[in-house]
């Protein structure tokens, strides 16, 4: 496995940072990657299915996994959403969850280019974020 190219990590490191506040909103302490995989949702679902985002996030997840292992408490679950297991075992840093977030969210953006192609991709985030800046 390799990590995602530096641009889908840049990419995904802005969509975190948009999506930070939305992420300690009432006090709550969902990840930022989280919340940018189930931005993307409704914006995939259509294209793949909901078996189909279900299965191009576990990939993702996978891959990610492979670079940085402590992401083993992190699960697809059931309803096609990240969430974290409750393993006392194998606590997640914050700096490693925020880390590996990134990881997730540049791993899932690497699949959708690969499958629908850069211009679809930056389309989507596009609509998904409308004030998202398509270039650096």
């Amino acid at each position: 496995m390799s990590r995602a190219t530096q641009q889908m990590r840049d990419i995904a490191e802005r969509l975190m940072v948009m999506e930070a506040p939305q992420a300690h909103l009432a006090g709550t302490e969902i990840p930022a990657a989280f919340l940018v995989c189930e931005k993307l949702r409704p914006h995939l679902a259509p294209l793949m299915g909901a078996g189909g985002y279900h299965a191009l996030l576990s990939r993702a997840l996978t891959r990610a996994q492979a670079e940085i292992p402590q992401l083993s408490t992190v699960q697809v679950n059931a309803e096609g959403a990240l969430s974290r297991r409750d393993d006392l075992r194998l606590p997640l840093k914050p700096e490693e969850l925020r880390e590996g977030g990134c990881e997730i969210v540049a791993q899932l953006l690497s699949l959708l280019k690969a499958f629908v192609g850069e211009g679809l991709t930056l389309r989507m985030l596009r609509t998904a974020w409308p004030k998202f800046p398509l270039r650096n």
